[in-house]
């Protein structure tokens, strides 16, 4: 299988305060035990690529640190791009669309 590129937005809830930034910090730093991912921080989500296994458990680790970090609810969403008949990559879907403009 190849790569695949997936949106991921985690949201605490149940928590002391409406600001999310300590918890989108977190999330960022447990990306660090996947080096074969890679990891975009965008204002409204991070966007990860690589093999389905490892960016899965990617999205799992980024989950559970806003409970880690006292939530006692969390909601993750999670849109997946799994294109099968060529490897697809954040830089050249962005290059396809630019290359258009």
């Amino acid at each position: 299988m190849g790569k695949i590129i997936a949106e991921v937005t985690v949201v605490p809830l149940g928590t002391a305060t409406t600001s999310l930034s300590q918890f989108v910090a977190e999330g960022e730093k447990a990306l660090k035990n996947f080096p074969a991912v890679i990891s975009l921080l965008t204002p409204m989500s991070t966007i990860l690529e690589g093999e389905m296994a490892e960016v899965l458990a990617a999205v799992q680790a980024m989950h559970e640190t806003p409970f880690q970090n006292g939530a006692r609810r969390v909601m993750t969403c999670i849109s997946i791009d799994d294109r099968r008949d060529r490897e697809i990559t954040m830089e050249g879907k962005l290059a396809a669309v630019k290359s258009k403009l």
